[in-house]
């Protein structure tokens, strides 16, 4: 059986967690402080090789999506969008990300593939703005 692999009880601890999060992205901080409350910590060091795992396994996604801000990371079901990595937006005002399965996003990366034989990483795609909320927050203020 491959390291990568081997069931121990933090690794299926973790990705059950990580189950109950689809959709969201969490850090390692997050991660250790989740289990921390439920008084049964893991290291950082722990819940970082595992991620990694899980991340050459296929299991988990990384994002990094701002310079010297920490990775997060996404559950991923095999089922979920065909395998296919989703693109981001996120605000630049509460920080908010959101996932963006957009046709037209794709259509993009077709021009650019076709076009000028450029191919987008969706991993660290990221559209910054602001969400509805604070926009419209913005509005109200100003």
């Amino acid at each position: 059986m491959e390291k990568t692999n081997y069931k121990t009880r933090q690794n299926t601890a973790l990705l059950d967690y990580l189950r109950t999060m689809p959709g969201k992205h969490v850090t390692v901080s997050d991660i250790c402080r989740h289990f921390a409350a439920c008084g049964d910590p893991i290291g950082t060091a722990t819940v970082y090789r595992r991620l990694e795992q899980m991340v050459d396994a296929g299991v988990v996604n990384k994002y990094v999506l701002d310079p010297g801000s920490p990775a997060c990371f996404e559950y991923v079901p095999a089922q979920a969008h065909g395998g296919e990595v989703c693109y981001h937006c996120k605000c630049e005002q509460c920080g908010r990300l959101i996932h963006l399965h957009c046709e037209e996003v794709r259509e993009i990366g077709e021009h650019l593939r076709t076009h000028h034989a450029f191919t987008l990483d969706p991993r660290r795609t990221v559209f910054y703005g602001l969400c509805a909320d604070c926009a419209a927050q913005a509005e109200r203020e100003g």
